[in-house]
């Protein structure tokens, strides 16, 4: 097999070594050929441009196939801890009882914020975007923690990961509090780390959230399967803006910014947003169905397909049968709910959906199971970001350890005006 390829132009041949993963992924390796060839490559969207090499997640759509540090996701089911996956991912492999011991008394001593950051929620109107304020704390956590900007050895990054991974559960807590013109309720330390944020959120006081241990699994592995997905576009933003050599906090905060949008950590929003609309337009799963499939409107099914995966997605099927336990443990009587588990039970016995492999996805099972704990939908894209936390301080890791990380500057294709020139105020 070639072990370079060949580029001919203008009568000269230039060649390009193949780069191969440990999973047989294959690339081309172009970083020489704006210098020798003076042009670059044009990719919108980066679809087919590999930023960086990474030790840390591998997925095959085509498959169905997720791993973490090479363990298959199937394998954190049955007795899931996000805090022993957020150190796999973080430091390549599953910590031994001392170290989880460690990591973990190292969270629960983080868990408070600094009194004065109380003052800063209070700055922010209650009308505020959950995601925002989520943004704009975990920055100025940083401000509180600035010993942490220089992270030179692995002791350091455990301290600032635990910190991070710590806090932003409490910061989440309490912009939902924010918001809502509730108390803050601080960290019980004798609750593990879901169980504490669920007590942050609905606590009232002398009145403590008592949260079921197959509730806790349930988040658990909600956050496990959001921990990390590859070089999707947040943490592609927490690896350019930390190839600048920009603080942890600093490139994880912008990794919030690009989760908040629609298109990415929204898309759990917008199935519930589907289902409101079709609730409130007195439709019926099935009719919705049937005009999902027309080409000729705007109505589509949320929660279907994937843009990785082109088989069913591996986390809906790991959350499909921990969704139907949470809602029979709950028993809540939602009609959005119903409409949900009606839609997937039309979708997956549809020909049409079927034959073009449109499965339901994390999104659809994760907002069902989010929503039946009673998160409002406006922290949905929060409990994401808690969970993709330890991916980005991963990536950020790996980029940091890397002797030949560069910062990223992407070029372009120059489409404007030629050798215009300035024009006097008075002669336009």
């Amino acid at each position: 097999m070639a072990d370079s390829i060949q580029l001919s132009l203008d009568g000269k041949t230039y060649q390009y070594p193949l780069v191969t993963g440990t999973e047989h992924e294959r690339g081309i390796d172009i970083s020489r050929l704006r210098s020798d060839t003076g042009l670059i490559t044009l990719d919108p969207g980066y679809g087919n441009t590999g930023s960086c090499q990474s030790a840390i997640t591998y997925i095959d759509g085509d498959k169905g196939i997720l791993r973490y540090r090479g363990i298959p996701i199937e394998e954190f089911a049955n007795h899931p801890n996000f805090i022993e996956v957020a150190w796999l991912l973080i430091f390549g492999r599953l910590p031994n009882k001392a170290e989880k011991d460690r990591f973990s008394d190292r969270l629960t001593g983080n868990a408070h914020l600094h009194e004065a950051m109380k003052h800063t929620f209070e700055g922010f109107p209650i009308t505020a975007p959950p995601m925002a304020i989520t943004s704009a704390m975990i920055n100025t956590l940083g401000c509180f923690h600035s010993e942490l900007y220089s992270l030179n050895d692995e002791v350091l990054l455990e301290e600032a990961a635990a910190r991070l991974i710590s806090k932003i559960r409490t910061i989440a807590a309490f912009t939902y509090r924010r918001v809502n013109g509730l108390p803050y309720i601080y960290a019980d330390p004798k609750l593990r780390y879901c169980a504490n944020f669920l007590h942050m959120m609905f606590s009232m006081p002398y009145q403590q959230h008592l949260v079921d241990q197959e509730i806790e699994d349930a988040l658990n592995l909600i956050f496990i399967l959001h921990a990390d997905h590859e070089q999707n576009c947040s943490t592609s933003t927490v690896r350019m803006v930390g190839s600048s050599k920009a603080n942890l906090f600093a490139s994880c905060a912008a990794g919030v910014c690009a989760l908040w949008g629609p298109l990415h950590g929204g898309a759990n929003v917008e199935v519930l947003d589907m289902l409101e609309k079709i609730h409130a337009g007195g439709m019926t799963a099935e009719k919705y169905i049937e005009l999902s499939k027309k080409k000729d409107n705007n109505i589509r099914l949320m929660g279907f397909g994937h843009r990785v995966y082109k088989n069913y997605d591996p986390r809906a099927k790991m959350l499909q049968s921990v969704c139907e336990r949470v809602l029979k443990k709950l028993n809540v009587k939602d009609p959005l709910l119903d409409i949900a588990r009606k839609l997937e039970e039309l979708a997956l016995k549809d020909e049409y959906f079927v034959a073009r492999k449109l499965y339901p996805n994390v999104d659809f099972y994760s907002g069902m199971i989010m929503r039946a704990m009673g998160i409002p939908t406006n922290m949905f894209t929060v409990l994401f970001a808690i969970g993709r936390l330890p991916g980005w301080i991963a990536h950020w890791k790996e980029q940091h350890d890397d002797p030949a990380s560069k910062i990223a500057r992407p070029r372009q294709i120059y489409t404007g005006p030629v050798d215009r020139h300035y024009v006097p105020l008075d002669q336009r």
